[in-house]
């Protein structure tokens, strides 16, 4: 019984002396409220050999932790030849903020494996960029701009020498709630 008593007092001051969240976290994470709710809407991609798929679906986004994080959820769906839908585009995503580094970190993960950390820049009022590697030594960029009439708007760009940018996606969504 004396050990389960100390064992409970020792918790109980480990927990009482944890950190709260950082304040400069929360306050950088406040910047991207305009993001929080759920939206839906179109897409299009270049697939192979140029031809252009598109896709109906949804952007989840919810704040986390007491305001620490963003947890964003992405479904679409694309028609497929037979008449039916298919799972063309599943993710999840979580955006912190570094104070360390005054940095936003984009955590991101997709159904078919894929995952990153990737740096996401704030770019003007309401918007963001972030990049990643692709194929061939290129460079991938996306741009999402959120409007004041409730849109969400992203491109995605890729470039082999940092300056000629081609677009190959293009997302629009409205908020729904």
């Amino acid at each position: 019984m004396l050990i389960l008593i100390l064992l409970l007092a020792f918790a109980t001051a480990a927990h009482a002396q944890m950190p709260g969240p950082n304040p400069a976290e929360l306050e950088a994470m406040k910047k991207l409220d305009y993001m929080v709710g759920h939206w839906q809407g179109d897409s299009w991609i270049l697939g192979p050999g140029g031809q252009r798929m598109t896709s109906r679906g949804s952007e989840t986004v919810q704040w986390k932790l007491g305001g620490k994080v963003l947890l964003v959820e992405g479904l679409f769906k694309s028609p497929a030849p037979d008449g039916t839908e298919f799972t063309s585009h599943e993710t999840l995503a979580v955006i912190s903020f570094d104070a360390r580094k005054s940095a936003y970190n984009f955590r991101t993960y997709t159904a078919r494996g894929g995952a990153g950390d990737h740096e996401l820049k704030l770019v003007g009022q309401r918007g963001w960029q972030w990049t990643m590697s692709g194929s061939g030594g290129s460079t991938i960029r996306f741009t999402s701009q959120f409007t004041d009439d409730g849109k969400w708007v992203e491109i995605g760009e890729r470039s082999s020498d940092g300056e000629t940018w081609q677009k190959f996606f293009e997302m629009t969504l409205t908020r729904v709630e």
